[in-house]
């Protein structure tokens, strides 16, 4: 079964709504994260807020450059309308893509996050 494309027209507002989410995501996995905890006791979670911040941002982006944004499930579709915005878009694209890859580990999986991951996810 193939997934629906779902996307939804936004604004510059609800753009800046979607920037402020992500950089309180951002922080709070910053304050979570310890990289340096030999146990990575909490880097599934650290990890996870990384990933919605960076979803939030793609968001963000893709409403301010677009007027639109992915409502997918996949967030591959955010992938899609992230490379087309000039310039820069692709580049993005990329990084959301090498972001989305971690969270089946951080979200759902029995192995914790590497320290790597861990530092790749909040980059």
């Amino acid at each position: 079964m193939q997934a629906r494309s779902r996307i939804q027209t936004c604004s510059e507002h609800q753009a800046r709504q979607c920037l402020t989410r992500a950089r309180s995501f951002l922080e709070v996995a910053k304050l979570t994260a310890d990289e340096n905890d030999p146990n990575l006791e909490y880097a599934a979670a650290a990890g996870s807020i990384a990933i919605l911040a960076g979803i939030a941002a793609a968001d963000a982006a893709c409403c301010h450059s677009l007027g639109r944004r992915s409502r997918a499930d996949n967030h591959h579709e955010a992938e899609r309308l992230l490379a087309e915005i000039r310039p820069g878009g692709r580049a993005a694209a990329s990084y959301l893509r090498k972001l989305v890859s971690l969270k089946d580990t951080a979200h759902y999986g029995f192995v914790t996050p590497t320290s790597a991951e861990l530092k790749r996810s909040l980059r």
